[in-house]
């Protein structure tokens, strides 16, 4: 009998009803856990990862100098906190009233130069010691498209809004990512023995730099961290990226500009890396925190009633017990929400 053929209840019958292509993630044979150190490096997706897991109260540090697309700017700040590299003035230029480093983020820039430094040298030096002592980093690539000064040819991490034709733009070669990435995971277990290295791949479309170009810029980035992968035995991969592009691939899980994943994607994604890159105790307590987390942003309609006291009450005798059963997680905020209300 063909296909044609058949009722529409023969076929559901006889042909299976799926609607995603189901990734098989295999869990990490010794999760992260809430005795964890972790740093998070890479591009804005990172920190949908990174907030997530500062929300429910893991050690975290994010992106020290700021969110990073390339592989030549994750590298390059990354060797600099091994090395607790100081910056001066002569780091820095003067553009649009703002003094500004070409290796951090905006959020660096100020219009006092000392004061540009000081919060420079004061976020290497906590990653210097955060990375000393982290058991897991974990490296979101955004793109392989470094931009470079064409003055020197210096790459750069941020663009500040200068004007585009002192940049050279250049898709690094699958060659390139290799040697930038392979020398600093060198440098990177040469000083800190014991850590671990999730490598993912941001799901955000850069489609400024078009859809055929986005797709040759993560090609290059998904080969060659496998490669670096299969190279180190405390590397390993998380598909965030193929998790949206494969499984959800539709764009009502996108945002209205059609390039970043929206609440729904990125909540699916978290939850895959919960269930497959966490151990299951931590898990277990993660659920509990969740509980603080969503009654800490319940808003009330009526916070003088005796109900609402008395539901604050409970949860700040929730949060205590909790507090006490695992004092390695720090709920002073919530305690004094629910006690000061």
């Amino acid at each position: 009998m063909n296909v044609g053929a058949l009722t529409n209840s023969q076929f559901v019958n006889n042909y299976s009803m799926d609607f995603q292509v189901p990734i098989h993630l295999q869990p990490l044979e010794k999760g992260i856990n809430y005795q964890d150190k972790i740093l998070l490096i890479g591009s804005c997706f990172t920190e949908h990862i990174g907030d997530r897991l500062e929300e429910l109260k893991f050690s975290t540090l994010q992106n020290p100098n700021g969110i990073l697309f390339d592989p030549s700017s994750v590298a390059s700040s990354i060797v600099s906190y091994i090395r607790n590299q100081r910056y001066s003035e002569n780091d820095l230029f003067f553009m649009n009233e703002l003094w500004q480093s070409w290796q951090h983020h905006s959020r660096f820039s100020t219009t006092d130069v000392e004061d540009c430094i000081v919060n420079i040298n004061q976020s290497q030096s906590k990653a210097h010691e955060f990375l000393k002592k982290a058991d897991w980093l974990i490296i979101t690539l955004g793109s392989s498209f470094s931009y470079r000064l064409v003055e020197g040819n210096i790459p750069v991490a941020n663009c500040h809004r200068a004007p585009a034709q002192i940049f050279h733009k250049h898709l690094m070669t699958i060659e390139e990512i290799n040697t930038v990435l392979d020398n600093c995971l060198h440098q990177l277990f040469q000083f800190n023995k014991s850590l671990k290295v999730i490598f993912t791949i941001s799901p955000v479309r850069h489609i400024r730099d078009g859809v055929v170009e986005n797709n040759r810029s993560k090609a290059r980035l998904i080969e060659t961290v496998h490669h670096l992968v299969n190279k180190f035995d405390k590397l390993f991969y998380f598909p965030a990226y193929e998790l949206v592009i494969d499984v959800l691939r539709d764009y009502r899980f996108y945002d209205i500009d059609l390039v970043h994943p929206n609440y729904a994607a990125t909540r699916y994604v978290m939850d895959q890396f919960m269930q497959g890159y966490v151990d299951e105790k931590s898990r277990s307590i993660a659920e509990q925190v969740q509980q603080v987390v969503i009654a800490r942003k319940h808003k009330a309609f009526h916070p003088d009633t005796s109900a609402h006291q008395k539901f604050m009450k409970s949860q700040y005798e929730k949060v205590k017990q909790l507090s006490e059963q695992f004092p390695f997680l720090a709920f002073d905020e919530e305690l004094h929400y629910f006690a000061s209300k």
